[in-house]
């Protein structure tokens, strides 16, 4: 199984012995909290184990593929803030995935720590090398493990009946016997490794993808080439060079080399293959950067953060520089820095009028400029919410000009005053400031900015109705802002994104200049949408607009960012550390062109004679609806999400067109009672959109429950423009938008243009 291959290379290497061996760690939660722990890596090589000295015999283990990173040194908070007790070289901390707290360690001794990195980049190296063949029997081990309760290498039929509950299969008892009898070659009375892979294949049996490979089949046993084209022409939609890339996918999928002799793909390849990045319902030519990256920024969705220096709620939660590496590790390329007077003459950011904790501005600088381009080369804009003193502005401009150094964009690409913004393409590696500045761009090439006040912006005045509904004042009241006074130095930072309060779309449209952004709360944007659709499109086809969450949000939850989307508003700032649909939706417009934060806006929201509202789509020059059917077949391994032993999941699927108010719905299936591991519908639903290029499918599985609310299982969501047609896996995804192998959904995906 599939421990076994990978034995051979543990004997080899002298990191994974010492891991296998384990070491006394101390765990740090922070300069307070520094617990002594025994950790060590199990021998599957794919669980960390560790306990308290005190804790008897209870223990806690997580997963290698759970761990995102390796960072080695003092580069956390909580590390940072015991540099002085232990040296770096000791140090180390794992990332996990999605939204759970780092792990920070300190070893007893630097090779030790050395020996732990290196082994732990190793597993996570190999885990992400892993083909779908070896996924799989990695997945079946695990379960093996799990259900080999007394450690004999061996399953006895009990054992077997408690995994099959822990699996989510409710099967009887006599069926189940019947199997195990089937799979115990040996006639022990109990299964080891190949007798275990084969009552888990019998288990597994796909008559759903069967009934397609044979209805595709001349012979019933194997897909000749030309079926397999007839199969990819009719089915999978495949249009250019069919018959090379039948080849193709017999090469890369079929398992069996007297079949790839034949030019032919037996079942175990069809499978492999539907089961594939070919086989999933994104499109594969949408995974890299696939868009032109030379239009104007205001021609793009780019990905945003809100509050991005919080962990948790907007009221008492902890700020952390941790925040903004989670977001830009993410893709996201607009994080926001709400920055105040702090002691000692250092700038700090916070929530203000708040209870949450502080961080060091230059800390946070030293952060964004680390990691701004780890994952994406395209620009990221600093958004500044600047309550400081003229003396701190000029501390927080020399901390910019320090840390960042070139990075930091200081004047016009070709020392002009622009007519148009610069591309993404243009701005590759730099980071821009968004903030209030002294005078216009034109001005600073002229020499003639003299007054040091900037104009309040619309985040200003927010800012301080939050902190009236926290005095439990009246919002009503709003006390009128004054010009806050600037720091030449700050100001002369912001160069492409001056932040300016919105007059009206009118006299943004005679008086407004690119490279001024206005910001609007969700209500504010809701109402200009409402009010002037067309308009608020027109304006977003020539300068950036942010939108951010309402300030009674205290528990830091998300609005619908799709509306914002409709109405082409660029900078739709969300709480990136809360789940839910929100972010679902984020992270599915952001899958596409290569993760890189920046997708461009579909062309009749870019070009300035196309009038498109998104109230009335029908409206529009070149309107183009289509017909969306899904043909829900069956789903595969589905999580437990109750953790009572003998609960078993009653799946149904909903899937949501999110996009222009006359395309929003829902369906959902029927559910399956107990059956959660191979639960078939073969259920159709059907979706009228008028604004395709708009739209974001979101396909969500859920345990129904009659008495209260259904619970959540996965989901996947993505633009239906990266869909691929045909027979078609999706991969389902957790609550924090983490992967859950192999949990899936098998469809059918048809659409079909309505003129």
């Amino acid at each position: 199984m599939a421990s076994t291959g990978r034995g051979l290379r543990i004997a080899e290497d002298d990191n994974l012995q010492s891991m296998l061996v384990g070491a006394v760690m101390r765990k740090i939660k922070s300069r307070t909290w520094k617990k002594q722990r025994y950790f060590k890596l199990e021998d599957d090589c794919m669980t960390i184990w560790y306990k308290s000295k005190k804790a008897g015999n209870a223990h806690s283990t997580f997963s290698v593929s759970d761990v995102e990173a390796i960072r080695e040194g003092h580069q956390s908070e909580v590390l940072l803030s015991i540099a002085d007790e232990f040296p770096a070289e000791r140090c180390f901390t794992m990332v996990f995935r999605g939204r759970r707290a780092n792990l920070d360690l300190v070893a007893e001794s630097a090779e030790e720590a050395e020996s732990w990195i290196r082994g732990m980049r190793k597993l996570i190296e190999n885990l992400e090398n892993m083909g779908e063949r070896e996924k799989l029997d990695q997945w079946i081990w695990d379960w093996f493990k799990k259900a080999d309760k007394n450690n004999d290498g061996r399953m006895n039929f009990k054992e077997v009946q408690n995994l099959l509950k822990m699996m989510n299969v409710d099967m009887n008892e006599q069926h189940a016997h019947r199997l195990f009898t089937m799979a115990d070659k040996s006639q022990s009375g109990t299964l080891e490794d190949d007798e275990f892979v084969l009552f888990y294949k019998m288990l597994t049996q796909r008559e759903d993808v069967l009934r397609v490979f044979q209805r595709y089949s001349a012979d019933g046993q194997k897909l000749s080439l030309s079926d397999l084209d007839h199969f990819l022409r009719e089915e999978q939609l495949v249009g250019d060079n069919v018959q090379q890339y039948a080849m193709q996918l017999i090469e890369l999928y079929e398992p069996s080399d007297r079949a790839k002799l034949l030019n032919a793909m037996t079942f175990d390849g069809f499978l492999m293959y539907l089961g594939s990045a070919e086989g999933s319902i994104f499109s594969p030519q949408r995974r890299g950067v696939y868009q032109d990256m030379s239009q104007p920024l205001c021609h793009y969705f780019i990905s945003s953060s809100h509050n991005t220096y919080l962990m948790e709620d907007q009221l008492r939660g902890q700020s952390s520089v941790e925040g903004y590496i989670r977001a830009l590790k993410r893709g996201c390329r607009c994080v926001e820095v709400d920055c105040w007077d702090g002691a000692n003459g250092e700038p700090i950011v916070y929530h203000g009028h708040t209870f949450t904790s502080k961080i060091l501005f230059k800390d946070v600088v030293s952060a964004v400029g680390k990691y701004a381009f780890k994952v994406s080369d395209y620009p990221v804009i600093l958004s500044i919410e600047n309550h400081c003193s003229v003396e701190q502005q000029r501390v927080m401009a020399q901390h910019l000009n320090h840390i960042l150094g070139d990075k930091l964009l200081k004047s016009t690409l070709d020392g002009k005053a622009p007519i148009r913004l610069p591309s993404p393409e243009d701005l590759k590696g730099k980071i821009l400031l968004k903030a209030k500045k002294i005078g216009g761009l034109e001005e600073s090439f002229s020499g003639t900015e003299d007054s040091l006040t900037g104009e309040p912006s619309d985040e200003d005045e927010v800012a301080e109705i939050d902190g009236d509904n926290l005095h439990r004042e009246s919002v009503r009241h709003r006390v009128k802002k004054s010009k806050q006074r600037l720091s030449k130095e700050l100001s002369d930072c912001v160069v492409y994104c001056k932040s300016v309060r919105f007059n009206s779309f009118k006299h943004a449209r005679i008086h407004s200049k690119v490279y001024e952004v206005a910001s609007f709360t969700e209500y504010k944007a809701r109402k200009h949408l409402r009010e002037a659709g067309t308009e608020f499109v027109l304006h977003n086809s020539r300068q950036l607009t942010r939108v951010y969450p309402s300030g009674f949000r205290t528990d830091s939850s998300n609005f619908g960012p799709q509306e914002m989307w409709n109405a082409g508003c660029q900078i739709v700032a969300l709480n990136f550390q809360t789940a839910g649909e929100g972010m679902d939706l984020n992270d599915g417009l952001f899958s596409q062109n290569g993760r890189c934060g920046y997708v461009l806006k579909p062309s009749f929201m870019r070009e300035v004679e196309k009038t498109f509202d998104p109230e009335m789509p029908q409206k529009l020059d070149g309107y183009n609806p289509v017909m969306l059917n899904i043909q829900v077949i069956s789903g595969q391994q589905l999580p437990k999400v109750n953790i009572k032993e003998d609960s078993i999941v009653d799946p149904l699927v909903r899937v949501e067109i999110h996009g222009v108010p006359t395309d929003q719905a829902k369906q959902e299936t029927r559910y399956i009672d107990n059956n959660g591991f191979n639960p078939v519908w073969y259920d159709t639903l059907r979706f009228t959109i008028h604004t395709p290029d708009l739209a974001m499918v979101r396909f969500v599985v859920e345990d129904y429950d009659k008495t209260s609310k259904n619970d959540f299982v996965g989901q996947y969501t993505l633009p239906l423009t990266c869909m691929q047609q045909g027979y078609r896996h999706i991969y389902l995804l957790s609550k924090d938008g983490t992967s859950i192998p192999p949990s899936s959904l098998f469809v059918h995906i048809r659409i079909t243009g309505l003129k």
